[in-house]
């Protein structure tokens, strides 16, 4: 893409499915430089009520953990000046609630990373390349737009997605949901898919014990196909969110067919996971308004790999 030709190819253009390049040699933000000025502007139309929706989870959820490796936050209240002032120590991984995927995330074989970056390049220290610090200069702010497939399947088609099984969400079924809904999808959307997993976490988040959950593990997500991914750079969204823990249906079959691996490197398509649209959904029900002013903001954090959400919606 350049600046006499704005048009982003469509996805069988891509040499080798991979989109190195496009937004210049040295870009760091991916698919984040479709939220331009006049975007943010016009999303801000949508601000009509004033009214604020928080789209994280609680820090400390999920109860029990997807795997043993991102532990719950340890908070740690610390007394000051002999307890006349209180501070907080945190330690936590900034990918265990609701979260941004940055782009040096992922990797098809450990060395490439979204365009042209090389392992050796993400340090975390001074001259890192594609560390979530870059989106947080730049911001995740635009139109949102939430696709409610939990409730079209349960309340349209009859046949309620299980929250904790590995159900499969086509292009076929986000269509049909947006139709349903009577709301467009627009290039530089920030795209919202709720499966129900974030109402199964909250529910369960006073009833359940903290153990990890075992490797067999399963939620509902996008199909993990060619045809998802196309469908998703084609609409050209500026970013991906879901409610689950990974937007991809879980357990992927391969490596091959792990969207990650091909969504962030190849792509640079910014992903949101385990975001909590359950307020935001129970408005969008009663004014029929499916679309949003949507920011967040991530962790400063020089050299990241990811960051909680920090995102909200306004209508």
């Amino acid at each position: 893409m350049t600046p006499e030709d704005p048009r982003l190819p469509a996805y069988h253009e891509l040499p080798d499915g991979s989109a190195d390049g496009i937004f210049g040699p040295g870009d760091q933000l991916g698919t984040i430089n479709l939220l331009t000025a006049a975007r943010v502007r016009d999303a801000s139309k949508l601000i009509r009520r004033g009214e604020v929706f928080n789209l994280d989870l609680p820090l400390h959820l999920p109860v029990r953990p997807f795997g043993a490796i991102r532990r719950a936050p340890e908070h740690t209240i610390v007394e000051l000046r002999g307890g006349k002032g209180l501070d907080d120590r945190l330690d936590f991984y900034p990918q265990f609630s609701s979260q941004w995927d940055g782009l040096s995330h992922a990797s098809p074989d450990g060395q490439n990373f979204y365009n042209g970056v090389r392992r050796e390049e993400i340090t975390g220290k001074e001259g890192t390349k594609l560390g979530i610090e870059n989106w947080a200069e730049h911001g995740i702010v635009g139109r949102g737009v939430l696709l409610d497939v939990a409730y079209h399947c349960a309340e349209r088609l009859g046949c309620p997605i299980d929250p904790t099984s590995r159900f499969l969400i086509t292009v076929d079924l986000l269509e049909e949901t947006a139709e349903a809904q009577r709301v467009q999808l627009r290039e530089g959307d920030i795209l919202m898919v709720r499966t129900g997993v974030a109402a199964h976490l909250l529910a369960q988040a006073s009833t359940v014990e903290p153990e990890p959950l075992g490797p067999d593990f399963q939620v509902p997500g996008l199909e993990p196909h060619e045809r998802t991914i196309a469908w998703i750079w084609d609409h050209h969204f500026a970013a991906v969110t879901a409610d689950n823990m990974a937007v991809e249906a879980w357990p992927f079959d391969s490596e091959d067919t792990f969207m990650h691996a091909k969504l962030l490197p190849k792509l640079g398509v910014a992903l949101g996971e385990l975001f909590n649209y359950e307020g935001l959904v129970a408005d969008c029900r009663i004014d029929g308004r499916y679309d949003c002013f949507f920011a967040a903001s991530p962790l400063n954090l020089r050299g990241g790999v990811g960051s909680p959400a920090n995102a909200m919606a306004i209508k």
